[in-house]
């Protein structure tokens, strides 16, 4: 008896030894490795911009990055990914977070995310030469309007919430929904007020007349779920980089 209860007491020593190896958090791989892998798509401006001849990034989310990593003293690694993908990637480990994506239910069921630092709005955009077509969410909402969105993205979700009657056409990263608006293959997208703002600066593009903005909605980085010493550790981060105005002045240097 006395043979048995040792051998018991020995295997819950051994799996209780085990457990903190088993669950070693992102933050002590990060600081034992010295990089911080960081997914981002590199499609959103201003948050994340790719320049295809150089592999390089910047925006708003590669500015956090960056301050993120000098701060945890590391270098920083950017990992391309999509919209489709990115949260798969952050839930298997291909990078330790993710930069700015939309707080949303579907997404929470698999993921953590971070504390908010800054909120969107969504909207319907046109051409110039189309907007006296439309007046309001109602005369988007028909057969002969082609709505474009982007593939595993909130604004596809909102595209068949508010517009079940239109024409949807779906495509997939690196293609984006503005695109197909741009080249004549489609009438309306939606975006951000974020995005919006400089495809409006850049392109031309107009907001749909008589559109108020929907669906505010805070955004932040993706984290995987299960790792609350990591997650306590960006939380953290992010509210003392908010008393310090951080996130206030990278807004402003990128016209948020």
């Amino acid at each position: 008896m006395k043979h048995w209860m040792t051998a018991i007491a020995a295997g819950a020593l051994s799996l209780a030894v085990a457990a903190p190896a088993l669950a070693q958090s992102a933050l002590n791989e990060i600081l034992d490795s010295g990089v911080l892998k960081f997914g981002t798509t590199g499609d959103w401006n201003p948050m994340s911009v790719r320049d295809p001849a150089t592999n390089s990034y910047k925006g708003f989310d590669i500015d956090v990055a960056n301050e993120l990593a000098n701060d945890l003293g590391v270098e920083v690694e950017f990992v391309p990914t999509d919209w489709k993908t990115l949260v798969n990637g952050v839930v298997a480990g291909k990078y330790h977070m993710t930069g700015s994506a939309s707080i949303s239910p579907p997404r929470m069921k698999v993921a953590g995310f971070s504390e908010s630092y800054i909120a969107v709005e969504i909207m319907p955009f046109t051409t110039p030469d189309l907007a006296g077509q439309f007046d309001g969410y109602d005369s988007i909402n028909k057969p002969d309007v082609k709505v474009a969105t982007t593939l595993g993205t909130t604004f596809e979700a909102m595209v068949r919430e508010w517009f079940p009657d239109a024409d949807i056409k779906v495509v997939e990263a690196p293609a984006r929904g503005f695109q197909e608006v741009l080249a004549g293959r489609a009438d309306v997208f939606i975006t951000s007020n974020i995005e919006g703002s400089t495809l409006k600066a850049k392109h031309g593009v107009v907001q749909v007349p008589g559109t108020e903005p929907r669906s505010p909605t805070p955004i932040a980085m993706l984290l995987p779920q299960d790792d609350q010493v990591w997650i306590n550790y960006v939380n953290n981060w992010v509210k003392v980089k908010q008393a310090k105005g951080f996130f206030e002045s990278t807004k402003a240097n990128w016209g948020l």
